[in-house]
């Protein structure tokens, strides 16, 4: 066999293992932009319960609440982010959110009648599970952009990611309230 034949063979060989990787890789970035996409879209799913949760655990509890109900009508008329918003303005927005459940929260221990109602434990309830769905989908999603993440700075797919100008993902952060040390005052 010729010899410039062999190598003409080798270097296709190569050629077609650099190509396949390239695709490959870039199709892998893709799909985690994809997931990404999906996992953000369940926070937004689930910051939309969350709000509906507020306004009608809101609309029960105000005719118990008359000095509070400027506080919380301002956090119940706040817009929702829509799809597209950046995650710093979900992240302000459940931040307003978690202020408002928890200024609901201490007016239902001040009203004792209030607590009584089954309609306020019924909503309080249902407010857990709807915080436990939305932290569920921030873990999802905060997971899926750690390995995006990753993929954009380690070599060798941090060449694709710069050839095709992919870029780090914002981590979905918790409220700032609740980085905070907990203070038990007895």
């Amino acid at each position: 066999m010729n010899p410039i034949f062999i190598v003409l063979l080798v270097i296709l060989g190569i050629a077609i293992i650099v190509i396949s990787w390239f695709i490959s890789t870039l199709n892998s970035f893709r799909t985690m932009l994809i997931k990404i996409d999906e996992s953000e879209s369940s926070i937004d799913v689930a910051l939309t319960q969350r709000f509906d949760m507020l306004n009608k655990l809101f609309q029960a509890a105000k005719g118990y609440m008359k000095h509070e109900a400027e506080t919380l009508q301002k956090v119940v008329a706040m817009r929702q982010p829509g799809r597209g918003a950046p995650m710093s303005e979900k992240q302000a927005f459940s931040d307003e959110i978690a202020r408002g459940l928890e200024s609901i929260n201490i007016v239902v221990e001040q009203y004792p009648d209030l607590k009584a109602s089954e309609n306020v434990k019924t909503l309080q309830e249902a407010t857990i599970a709807v915080e436990e769905n939305l932290q569920a989908s921030r873990r999802v999603y905060n997971s899926n952009v750690s390995i995006y993440n990753q993929k954009v700075v380690v070599f060798p797919t941090n060449i694709v990611a710069n050839m095709k100008k992919f870029e780090k993902r914002a981590f979905f952060e918790a409220e700032a309230a609740k980085r905070e040390d907990v203070v038990f005052d007895f």
